[in-house]
C-alpha cells in the first residue's frame, strides 16, 4: 500500500516541484524588470542566437502574439530583445516559454553579460576559425598525395588519417552552422546555415563510408576546406558587428548611483537611486551630478547641461529653476525637489530614445539578408531535385544521386555570397581609417550610400566646441595681468577663452579670491575690488560702460574704473565650407539642427553655406525632424557630438561623429572621424558609393559562378571535390575584386562630381 500512495503522490510531487521553479523563475523576471508607471513591466533578454533579419521578425511576431506582451523590441546589434507585458494579462514565464518554442536560447540580460556573451562568440569564432584552418592545410597536403598517384593501400591510410583530422575538426569547428541549423529548424524556419550544415555533413559522412568500406575517392579536404572558408566570413562579419554598441551603457555612467535624501529633522541619508521618489528633498553637492530631474529649493549654482542642449556654456540655477537628471553641478551645494524618479528622468527618457532608435535601425534589410531570404530554399530545391532525378534516370543508384546532391550543395554554398559584403566592407572599413574616419558596423556603408540629406548639430561638430574671444572693448593694455590671473582662477569656459587670449601676461598677486556662482569672479588687488563675469555683476563695481548696451560673453572691471567687454564666438571646423560644397555638389542637401541661440546659428549657417537651419532644438525635436524626413521617404546623414545628440545620431540613417565627441557620441554613432577637417564626411560618401558597387560586382561573380556550375553539378560533371575547389576559386575571385577599393582614388575637395551623382542614384535604386 506505501508503495501505491508513493505512486500516486508521484505526479502530484513533479506537479509541485514544476510549479515552485516556475514561481522562482517568474519572480527572477519580476526583480530583472523595471515596472512602469502603467504597472506593466519591461524585462530585457539576451538571445545570442539572433543573427539576422529574419531572427528579429520571428522574434518579434512570435512573442506579439502573446497575451500578456504589450510591445517587443529587437535589437540585433546587442542582441538583445525588450518586452513590456502586462502581469494582469499573464506571466513573464510564457514569454521565456515562447522563446523556447521559437528556439532561440535566452537568459535575463544585463548590459556586462551581453559584453561577455560578445567576448565569448567573438573568441569561439576565432579558436574554430583557427583548428578549421590548421585541419584544412594538412588534410589537403595528405589529398594531394593522393591525387598524385598514391598506390591503393598507402591512399587508404592517408584518407583515413585524413579522416581522422576531419572528423573532429567539423565537430568542434562546425559548432556555429550547426546550432544555428538546428536552433532554426526547431523554430521551423530556413537560414543559410542549414544548406551549409548539409553541405559539411553529408560530405563527411560519405567520406566516412567511403573510407571505411575501401573506397579510394573520398572528400575530407572539401569538407574541411569549405568550412574554412565559411568560418572566414562568419568571423569578419562578426567582427564587424561586434564593434556596434549601443550607447546606453554609457548613459549608465551619467547616472549618479545614489542620492542624498534630506530627512524633516534635518539629518541626511544615502539613498539608491532606484529608491528615489517624486517629492524628496534632495542635497546635491558641488562635483556631483543631479540623480533625477529635479527644482532647485535653496541655493544658487552653475550646472553643465552640455548632455541636454550640446552647447559649451554653463547654466545658472536659482530657487524654483528645473534641472534635467546627469546635469554636473559645479559651483556650490543645492538642496532640490525630485520632480522625476530615475526611469521618467531626462537620462530615462535618453535611454529610451537611444534604445527605439537603434531598434529601428536593426529592422534595415541589409543585401546579404535579402539574397538569404531567397537562397536558402533554392538551395535546398536545386539539391533535392538533383537526387530526385538521378534516382530516377540511374534506376536507383543512391550513391551516384547522394554524391551528385553532395555536389550541387558544396557548389552552392554561400561562400563567395558570404564574403562578398564582409570582406567589401573590411578592406572599406580599412581604407577609411587611412583617411582618418572608423566604422563601427558593416551596414552603415550601405546606409551611407542611401542618403539623400545631411544633417549638422552646430557646437564641437561645424564649429570646433570651444568658444575663443573674437572682439575686444576697452582698454586692456595695463590690465592683461590683472585679467589674465583671474581669468586662470575661474574654471568656466569662457574665462578660459580670456586666459588664453593673454597667455603672455605674467601672473599677478590677488587676495580674497572668490567665484560667485552664477556671476562670476572676483579678489582684491592693490586694495581695490576686481570682478570678471555678466556685465551686470562687473557694472556694479565700474564707474561708466564702454559699450552702448549690447549683450556680452563677458566683462572685466577694477573698482571705480571703466569697464572692458569681451566677445567669444565658437571657431568653424577645419574644412566645414569645403565639406557642405562637396556634399552639395554630389546631389545630397544640407540642413543644421542646433540648441543654441537664433543669432549664432544663423552667423554659422551663412558662413558654412547652409540655407536651412533650426535653432533651439531639444534631443527630442532634433529626434522629430529626423522622424518627419524618413517618413517623406528622405534617409538623413546626422553629424553630432554632444551626448544630446546620441538619441538624433542613433535615429539617422546613418551617423557621423568627430573624435572629440563624448562617449555617449561616439557609441551611438556609425562612423567616428579622427582628423579636425569635416572633408572626411563627403570622403567617405564616396568610398561607401564605390564599396556599393564593388559589392555588387561581387554579387555578380557569385551569381554568374552559380549559373555555370550548378547545372554541370546537377548534370552530374561535377564531384564534391571539384565542387569545393570550383568554390573556392569562386571565393578567391570575390575577395581579389574586393581589393580593388584600395586603388580607387577618393579624395574629394568640392568640385562638382557629376559622376557621384550617377553613383548615388543607382545605388539608391538598387538598394530600393
Amino acid at each position: 500500500m506505501t508503495c501505491c500512495a508513493a505512486a500516486i503522490s508521484s505526479p502530484e510531487l513533479c506537479r509541485e516541484t514544476l510549479q515552485r521553479t516556475r514561481t522562482l523563475e517568474e519572480q527572477r523576471i519580476v526583480l530583472a524588470s523595471v515596472q512602469l508607471s502603467n504597472g506593466c513591466y519591461k524585462t530585457d533578454f539576451i538571445v545570442p542566437t539572433m543573427h539576422c533579419v529574419a531572427c528579429i521578425g520571428t522574434i518579434e511576431r512570435g512573442l506579439a502574439d502573446i497575451a500578456p506582451v504589450k510591445q517587443v523590441r529587437a535589437n540585433l546589434s546587442l542582441s538583445t530583445v525588450s518586452v513590456t507585458w502586462d502581469p494582469a494579462q499573464g506571466d513573464g514565464c510564457d514569454i521565456t516559454d515562447a522563446l523556447h518554442r521559437l528556439g532561440f536560447e535566452h537568459h535575463l540580460c544585463d548590459i556586462s553579460d551581453t559584453k561577455k556573451e560578445k567576448n565569448s562568440e567573438t573568441k569561439n569564432l576565432l579558436i574554430a576559425l583557427a583548428v578549421a584552418g590548421f585541419a584544412a592545410a594538412n588534410v589537403m597536403l595528405l589529398s594531394v598525395s593522393v591525387w598524385s598517384g598514391a598506390d591503393a593501400e598507402t591512399a587508404q591510410l592517408f584518407n583515413l588519417i585524413a579522416g581522422l583530422i576531419a572528423v573532429p575538426t567539423v565537430l568542434f569547428s562546425g559548432r556555429p552552422f550547426f546550432r544555428s541549423a538546428l536552433m532554426s529548424l526547431s523554430g521551423g524556419r530556413l537560414n543559410m546555415d542549414i544548406p551549409i550544415s548539409l553541405a559539411v555533413i553529408l560530405a563527411l559522412g560519405m567520406s566516412v563510408f567511403e573510407s571505411m568500406s575501401g573506397g579510394i575517392e573520398t572528400y575530407f579536404d572539401a569538407s574541411v576546406t569549405l568550412l574554412f572558408f565559411l568560418l572566414i566570413g562568419r568571423y569578419l562579419d562578426h567582427l564587424m558587428r561586434q564593434k556596434a554598441r549601443g550607447a546606453v551603457e554609457r548613459l549608465a555612467h551619467l547616472s549618479s548611483k545614489f542620492g542624498v535624501r534630506i530627512l524633516p529633522d534635518k539629518s541626511t541619508v544615502q539613498l539608491p537611486l532606484k529608491d528615489i521618489k517624486p517629492g524628496m528633498t534632495l542635497r546635491v553637492f558641488a562635483g556631483e551630478r543631479f540623480p533625477v530631474n529635479c527644482m532647485i529649493v535653496t541655493g544658487t549654482t552653475d550646472i553643465d547641461c552640455a548632455h541636454v542642449t550640446g552647447e559649451s556654456e554653463h547654466l545658472t540655477v536659482a530657487e524654483d529653476s528645473l534641472v534635467e537628471a546627469g546635469s554636473l553641478n559645479l559651483s556650490a551645494s543645492v538642496d532640490v525637489k525630485a520632480t522625476s524618479d530615475a526611469e521618467n528622468s531626462f537620462l530615462g527618457e535618453m535611454r529610451r530614445m537611444i534604445s527605439e532608435a537603434e531598434n529601428g535601425r536593426s529592422s534595415y534589410l541589409r543585401i546579404a539578408d535579402r539574397m538569404a531570404q531567397i537562397y536558402a530554399p533554392a538551395v535546398h530545391l536545386l539539391a533535392f531535385v538533383a537526387f530526385l532525378g538521378w534516382i530516377i534516370v540511374s534506376g536507383g543508384d543512391w550513391h551516384f544521386s547522394i554524391y551528385t546532391a553532395i555536389a550541387v550543395l558544396i557548389v552552392t554554398c554561400p561562400c563567395a555570397l558570404g564574403l562578398a559584403v564582409p570582406v567589401a566592407h573590411v578592406i572599406a572599413a580599412n581604407r577609411l581609417m587611412q583617411d582618418g574616419v572608423l566604422m563601427r558596423d558593416g551596414s552603415a556603408l550601405e546606409r551611407l550610400a542611401e542618403v539623400d540629406t545631411v544633417i549638422f548639430d552646430k557646437t564641437g561638430t561645424l564649429t570646433v566646441g570651444e568658444p575663443r574671444v573674437t572682439r575686444v572693448l576697452g582698454d586692456t593694455a595695463s590690465r592683461e595681468p590683472l585679467i589674465k590671473t583671474l581669468a586662470d582662477n575661474s574654471s568656466h569656459p569662457i574665462s578660459k577663452a580670456v586666459a588664453s587670449r593673454f597667455f603672455e601676461a605674467v601672473s599677478v598677486e590677488l587676495s580674497d579670491l572668490s567665484e560667485q556662482p552664477g556671476k562670476g569672479i572676483e579678489a582684491r588687488h592693490q586694495g581695490k575690488l576686481v570682478r570678471l563675469g555678466k556685465s551686470n555683476w562687473v557694472a556694479e563695481i565700474a564707474t561708466s560702460l564702454t559699450s552702448r548696451n549690447e549683450e556680452h560673453s563677458v566683462s572685466f572691471a577694477v573698482e571705480g574704473r571703466e569697464m572692458v567687454h569681451f566677445d567669444t564666438h565658437d571657431v568653424l571646423r577645419t574644412g566645414a565650407k569645403e565639406c557642405i560644397k562637396a556634399l552639395e555638389s554630389s546631389g545630397l542637401t544640407t540642413e543644421m539642427l542646433s540648441g543654441d541661440l537664433a543669432s549664432k546659428v544663423s552667423r554659422i549657417a551663412a558662413e558654412v553655406g547652409i540655407d536651412e537651419y533650426r535653432h533651439r532644438q531639444t534631443p527630442r525635436q532634433k529626434i522629430d525632424r529626423i522622424n518627419a524626413l524618413q517618413s517623406q521617404g528622405i534617409k538623413p546623414l546626422m553629424v553630432g557630438d554632444g551626448i544630446n545628440d546620441a538619441p538624433a545620431l542613433a535615429a539617422g540613417h546613418v551617423s557621423f561623429v568627430p573624435a572629440s565627441a563624448s562617449d555617449i557620441g561616439r557609441q551611438s554613432a556609425d562612423f567616428v572621424f579622427t582628423r579636425p577637417s569635416l572633408i572626411a564626411i563627403p570622403n567617405s560618401y564616396k568610398i561607401a558609393l564605390q564599396t556599393g558597387k564593388i559589392v555588387r560586382q561581387n554579387f555578380g561573380l557569385a551569381i554568374a559562378y552559380n549559373c555555370i556550375a550548378v547545372p554541370l553539378a546537377m548534370a552530374g560533371f561535377v564531384t564534391p571535390l571539384i565542387a569545393a575547389i570550383a568554390m573556392s576559386a569562386s571565393s578567391i575571385l570575390v575577395v581579389a575584386n574586393s581589393f580593388r577599393i584600395n586603388f580607387q582614388n577618393h579624395e574629394s575637395h568640392g568640385e562638382p562630381q557629376e559622376k557621384n551623382k550617377a553613383d548615388a542614384l543607382s545605388y539608391r535604386s538598387t538598394a530600393a
